[in-house]
């Protein structure tokens, strides 16, 4: 029997480590350095390494002979943890550290995107508040600026007015609201239109697409307030029909794999296209992202009914296209619970109640921002559980979501009450 090790702390690694613990070839998945969460989860086990520390994860691996090691998190990927992971011989699921540029520089990403006619937004790049300030000031709002590096998910700020973009640029530039991630800053055409995750598994030129998804990340109802990592997701995305999901895969994620491939960096692990799909259906790449999508893993997986071990050993040993993965047919929705403050400041350390609750087969809550203190479950993030289910259709995966939320307190919690509603809406209209 195998070893895995999921590398983060958050939704998307506790939804990893519960899954691959359902499989047969796994008897024991270790997560660095995991969260109260996975600390309770059957056949899995918390390890005290940080996530960014890349020496001690690659010797804990080799000590423990750990057969599949899959990295939750962008930080450590960009680093190059896969990279010196396959060094020592460790099968290491995630794109090398180049390949790993898509997510950790925007401006590489939109380059690569011009480079090879993929569908994305106009863009200008500038390391110069005045340079950047006198090309906003020709061209007409609203604008969509970046930090070009890794923020966390909250390096996109989307202005109306110039005054507004001006004090983004200033916060980026010269404020270093993002530390180094905002060495440069990316200004972008605004696009309109509905958001779609599409997030498939890559082995070279092989493509494996997942259950399609989408993901909210406004922090406010009605997609209002400032961006977030994301407050919840659900799976499908009932706007990618049979035909959008042949153009996205002919469109934008062939030509990925394959220009990556034809540049000397095959791609190897998740890959995450945020799409914008405008009123001509055309998908165009917001941006990209080396690993699984956070909050969006914790529907998906719900819904996988496939071995994620075999899948993952797929990839590692370039034979994903004759794999067959199984999805439930029901969906699943989930919705992110926070701290007061977030995506800014909040505190931490408050104790959530609820949580003792017997879980149904339709029904679990991941935790993200948890630890565990003498048996008490802590905050210790900004997003700290996404509570997500699956129903016969979104608005009854919903309604087992809203329903199991109002057991859970902790002071100063919140969460959009709105997730879901692109696709009830859809619904609604499709019924007419």
């Amino acid at each position: 029997m195998a070893k895995a090790l999921v590398v983060g702390g958050g939704g998307r690694e506790h939804a990893l480590a519960w899954k691959l613990a359902q499989s047969d070839r796994i008897n024991t998945v270790f997560v660095a350095p995991g969260n109260a969460g996975t600390a309770h989860e059957n056949g899995v086990e918390n390890i005290a390494i940080a996530a960014n520390d890349v020496d001690q994860l690659c010797e804990f691996a080799q000590l423990e002979r750990v057969n599949l090691t899959v990295i939750g998190p962008e930080g450590p990927l960009v680093e190059g943890i896969v990279d010196r992971f396959t060094e020592k011989g460790l099968r290491c699921l995630g794109p090398s550290g180049k390949a790993a540029q898509l997510e950790g520089s925007k401006s590489f990403a939109k380059d690569f995107l011009q480079r090879h006619n993929i569908p994305t937004a106009e863009h200008q790049v500038f390391s110069k508040s005045t340079s950047a300030f006198t090309w906003l000031e020709s061209n007409e709002p609203p604008f969509v600026i970046k930090a070009d590096g890794l923020a966390a998910g909250k390096g996109v700020i989307i202005t109306h007015e110039l005054k507004e973009a001006k004090q983004a640029i200033t916060q980026i530039l010269e404020e270093q609201r993002f530390g180094a991630a905002g060495n440069q800053v990316v200004i972008e055409q605004f696009l309109s239109g509905e958001e779609v995750s599409y997030i498939c598994l890559v082995s070279g030129k092989e493509v494996l697409p997942l259950a399609t998804s989408q993901d909210h990340k406004a922090r406010d109802e009605g997609d209002q307030g400032p961006n977030t990592g994301g407050m919840g997701a659900y799976s499908p995305a009932p706007i990618v029909d049979t035909s959008l999901n042949q153009r996205i895969l002919k469109q934008v994620i062939e030509p990925t794999v394959n220009g990556l491939a034809s540049e000397g960096i095959p791609y190897t692990g998740f890959l995450y296209a945020g799409l914008m799909i405008g009123e001509d259906n055309v998908p165009r790449v917001l941006e990209f992202n080396c690993r699984l999508g956070d909050p969006e893993t914790q529907p998906i997986l719900m819904r996988l009914n496939s071995d994620l071990a075999i899948l993952c050993d797929a990839v590692l040993d370039g034979h994903i296209a004759d794999i067959d993965v199984t999805w439930d047919k029901r969906c699943s929705l989930g919705v992110v619970m926070a701290s007061a403050g977030y995506p800014d400041h909040y505190d931490i350390g408050l104790p959530i109640n609820g949580l003792d609750r017997p879980e149904a087969d339709t029904i679990k809550v991941f935790h993200a921002g948890t630890n565990d203190r003498d048996g008490q479950v802590l905050t210790s993030g900004g997003r700290v559980l996404c509570v997500t289910a699956l129903g016969s259709d979104i608005e009854s995966a919903r309604e087992s979501v809203y329903s199991t939320i109002k057991t859970i307190h902790w002071p100063g919690s919140f969460w959009r009450a709105d997730i879901g509603h692109r696709a009830l809406a859809r619904q609604k209209t499709e019924h007419k």
